[in-house]
């Protein structure tokens, strides 16, 4: 199930890539397809981090659910906004590119941080909110 909820971060960042595709008026073409390739691996990476500490503090060590699941997002808030933002100021340089090859480059760059920054909003709010959900029944807080 947990599974679940990590594959979960690639419609999030889906939607962020096409969106900025979008607003920037920039076609889906073989770079921005590249780049969503980019876009869920680092997603996915994200949800991982995410899920797989809920498991260690609510399984492992015992804490009651809504404990481990506050006390793994703090914890684990800053490896996942760091991880999302040197993938996006990583590809500034793209985005401002206007040389030569720069239509090439700006439509992968526009998926990987419009979808980044949807991505690491939803899963810092929506994944705890599921994890939680689907651990419901199974809480030991009484």
């Amino acid at each position: 199930m947990e599974a679940l909820l990590i594959t979960l971060n690639i419609p999030l960042a889906l939607v962020g890539g096409l969106l900025a595709l979008l607003i920037a008026g920039a076609p889906l073409s073989v770079p921005a397809s590249v780049g969503f390739i980019a876009l869920f691996g680092v997603a996915v990476a994200n949800g991982l981090v995410l899920i797989t500490y809920f498991n260690q503090l609510y399984a492992t060590e015992g804490l009651v659910l809504r404990e481990a699941i506050e006390r793994g997002a703090m914890v684990r808030l800053r490896p996942v906004l760091l991880t999302a933002a040197s993938a996006s100021l990583g590809l500034v340089p793209l985005l401002l590119a206007t040389g030569p090859g720069s239509e090439v480059q700006r439509p992968l760059a526009l998926v990987v941080v419009g979808g980044l920054i949807t991505s690491t909003v939803l899963t810092l709010i929506v994944l705890p909110v599921l994890y939680g959900w689907m651990h419901r029944g199974a809480d030991r807080s009484g």
